[in-house]
Order: structure tokens, then sequence, then C-alpha cells
């Protein structure tokens, strides 16, 4: 009897304790949420994270607070976010370098691919291909050719070792199979100024510092590197559509959980998020700096992160290049 009894007040106990449980979870939420961004204000990613939490704060009915977590290429507010309790409250806003880190690092702070989970991909930022106007190349297959017939002589600038622009650079030359010469600046506005005197053949840039020059005559334009053309310079052809199949190089942004969160609240915050990106103002606020709106599932956005992490692992090792 007394067994009977000690089972049936753990039962007791475990009900209650699961109700309880249900009960916060189906009230979700009742407090702040915090939006974790890993770069400083300002920027590509805080800027996506800012217009998604005042539409989430709208719809949810309590404020989603930013919390910029910037240094150490996004590591310390990713990992802060990775080690956040799985309730719900906690997500970060994560970009390229994401899938990148994994390999540059030889030892991270948490396990991209166990730690944090998929909510949605949010949006889509192409880099475009520019050359100097003294350049004879007007496509990207005569950019190839030129550097096939002087190996080494074209100098390709970006924003310094291991950014989005170099590695886009890397990703072509090992595409196309060509030698160029790696000119890394201190940063994007000093590469631009390279390529604006000459002193730089060609950059993969972003639309928004690039398209300026464009529209001036001081660069051509080749191509995007999106899988699809930008609605943002949509003449513009693809990489893939100038002659390379597959390639991408795509500057996202999307929105992460602490593994283990509720599978109902990731689905909620999911639809939510998907409400947001439709909304017309949120799709004009978001073109007016380069970005296509996107969406999915957390299944789509895990299989894109999964396919990424392999593609720039195998372009860093290629080049050779160093791991902190």
């Amino acid at each position: 009897m007394r067994k009977m009894a000690h089972r049936l007040a753990l039962f007791i106990a475990s009900a209650a304790f699961c109700g309880a449980a249900w009960a916060q979870q189906g009230s979700w939420p009742n407090r702040p949420v915090r939006l974790i961004v890993p770069t400083e204000p300002g920027g590509p990613t805080d800027l996506a994270a800012r217009v998604l939490a005042e539409k989430l704060t709208a719809a949810l009915g309590q404020t989603v607070l930013v919390d910029n977590r910037p240094g150490a290429g996004q590591l310390i507010g990713t990992a802060a976010a990775a080690r956040s309790a799985p309730d719900g409250y906690t997500y970060v806003a994560v970009s390229m370098p994401y899938v990148i880190n994994p390999a540059l690092q030889k030892k991270m702070p948490y396990d991209t691919l166990k730690d944090l989970e998929p909510v949605s991909w949010l949006t889509s930022l192409p880099l475009v291909l520019v050359v100097h106007p003294s350049v004879p190349a007007k496509s990207v297959k005569e950019l190839v050719d030129l550097a096939k017939a002087s190996p080494g002589q074209l100098n390709m600038a970006s924003a310094g070792n291991a950014t989005a622009p170099h590695l886009a650079g890397e990703l072509f030359k090992s595409s196309a199979g060509i030698s160029v010469t790696h000119i890394p600046y201190k940063g994007g506005p000093q590469a631009a100024t390279a390529m604006l005197t000459g002193e730089a053949t060609f950059m993969f840039n972003t639309p928004s510092s690039a398209l300026p020059h464009i529209k001036a005559g001081k660069l051509r334009a080749l191509a995007v590197t999106t899988l699809t053309r930008s609605s943002v310079v949509p003449e513009l052809p693809t990489m893939a559509e100038s002659g390379f199949p597959g390639f991408e190089v795509n500057v996202f942004n999307g929105l992460l959980a602490p593994a283990g969160t509720p599978r109902d609240i990731v689905a909620r915050m999911q639809a939510e998020t998907a409400k947001a990106l439709a909304l017309p103002d949120v799709k004009a606020r978001f073109a007016a700096v380069g970005f296509d709106v996107v969406g999915s599932t957390p299944e789509q956005f895990g299989a894109f992160i999964e396919k990424e992490i392999a593609k720039w692992r195998k372009v860093v090792h290629g080049a050779g290049m160093s791991v902190d």
C-alpha cells in the first residue's frame, strides 16, 4: 500500500509539474523576449533584427528587446544565445559569419549545429562583382579569360581577410581556376577607394556600396552572387547564369533559438516572423538597403545552414587561410 501511495504521489506531482509547464508554455510570451544581435548597432544584421523586433512586439503583445553583444567575429553574442535557457525568451539574429566561423576557428565556444536551432531565414543580400572601367572585361567570362591570360596580374580587393568579399573572391578563384592577387584592405571603404582609383582590378562588394559608383559610371557591374537575380539590380545576371552553376555567396540574416526550445513556441515565432516579413513596409525598408526578403520554415533554414558550413569549410581550407 505504501508503494502504491508513493507511486500515486509521484504521478500527481509529475502531472502537476507538466500541467504547470504546459500552462506557462501555453501563455507564452508572458514577459519580454530578448533578441541578441552579435554585432554593433547600425549594421545590416542589427537593422534586420530591429525591424523584426518592432513587428514581433506588436504581434506577440510583449516587448522584443534587441540586445547587442558584438565581438570576436560574432562569437560572443552567439555563444551567449547558445548558453541561454531554451524557454522561448531568447533568440539570436545571425549572418554569414555563423556559417564561416566553424572553418576559421580552432575551437568554437558552441556547437553550430547542436546548440542552436533554426527558426527562420530572414533576408538575402547578394554581393556584386564589379571591375574598374579601364578593365576591358564586359562579362564574367571575359574577366576569367583576362585572368587566365595574365596569371597573378589582376588584383582582387576585399574588405579584409575572411570577410564576405574575400571569401566570395576565393570561391570565384577556385570555381574559375584562375590565379589573381588578393589585396586585403582595412575595411570596405578603403577597398572601395582602391577600386575607384584603379589600384584594384575587381571586387565583390555590397549593393549599397557599389551601386552609386555603378550608376555614376565609375565602376562596371558584371554579376550578382545569389542564385536568383536581386530585386535591387534585376538587370544583372547571376554568377550561375554567367557560367558558374551553383555559385552562391549569400550575405544572409536569420533567426535562431537555443536548442531545445519548445517546438510549439518555435512554430509560433516562425509564423509571426513570416507574417512580419510579408508586410509591405517591411519589404520596403529592407529593399532600401539592398535586402531581399526570404522567410522560410525552420527545416529550410537548417538545410541552408548545413550546406553553407560545408561549402565555406572547403573554400577556407582550399585557400589555405589561417585559422585563429
